[in-house]
């Protein structure tokens, strides 16, 4: 599935760029002083993850917090250029505190539901390397600064670094956790007006691992992120 995905993510990148050659050869025959601009390249967004698909028992606590950064290539596909795509790299952070505690026994990770009062936070983290791929529309010109933008699309993301982390009164026990799926993936949308913009993105594959389980039971947390995104020119 991740090999059949990057394909189409490869393929749709050769066919965009292709687009926009052509357009753009297209637009150099013809004079239009100001529909060279780009918008909307740098990116920086801060939101909160929901676990969704949790068994009963298993609730969310503290702030759940994630935090994005990349550059996006704005390819316009029109004249006017208010429609295209964008291609982007990124880096994010994500943090889920929960009632499930992690311990390694062993090579083995082991998952268990505990009562709030026993620990002060149990969290989960991860660092990932993400790329992007928007179709982008807006209500900009070369000369108005604020405008309406709608961008959807996709997002894959590796995840180079997995973390599990419990503090309790007695003290802290960290460790690198190997369940996480290196591959993540899911459908997004930013939407807004000038500087505050909706960040909304859900994922369409398990945080862990296949096999990963809590009381026997598997564990198919996904996330669902809701927040705020901000765009530099």
């Amino acid at each position: 599935m991740i090999r059949t995905l990057l394909q189409f993510i490869v393929s749709a990148v050769c066919l965009l760029l292709s687009i926009s050659v052509l357009g753009q050869t297209k637009m150099d025959t013809t004079v239009v002083s100001d529909s060279r601009y780009l918008e909307d390249q740098f990116y920086f967004g801060v939101g909160y993850n929901v676990l969704l698909d949790t068994p009963d028992q298993v609730g969310q606590q503290n702030l759940s917090y994630n935090l994005q950064a990349g550059f996006i290539k704005d390819i316009p596909l029109n004249q006017k250029r208010n429609f295209g795509v964008g291609l982007g790299l990124g880096y994010a952070v994500n943090s889920y505190y929960s009632n499930i505690v992690s311990s390694k026994e062993s090579n083995t990770i082991v998952y268990q539901v505990m009562e709030s009062s026993n620990f002060n936070r149990s969290k989960f983290e991860t660092h990932s390397i993400e790329f992007p791929l928007e179709l982008r529309w807006r209500t900009s010109t070369a000369e108005e600064y604020k405008f309406w933008r709608i961008y959807a699309g996709a997002k894959l993301g590796y995840v180079f670094s997995g973390r599990s982390k419990l503090v309790t009164d007695s003290g802290n026990d960290s460790f690198s956790n190997n369940d996480v799926e290196k591959f993540q993936y899911g459908l997004m949308l930013n939407f807004g007006y000038n500087t505050w913009n909706i960040h909304a993105y859900y994922a369409l594959h398990p945080l862990l691992k296949e096999g990963t389980a809590l009381n026997g039971n598997p564990i198919d947390f996904r996330v669902l992120r809701i927040g705020l995104i901000f765009y530099i020119l």
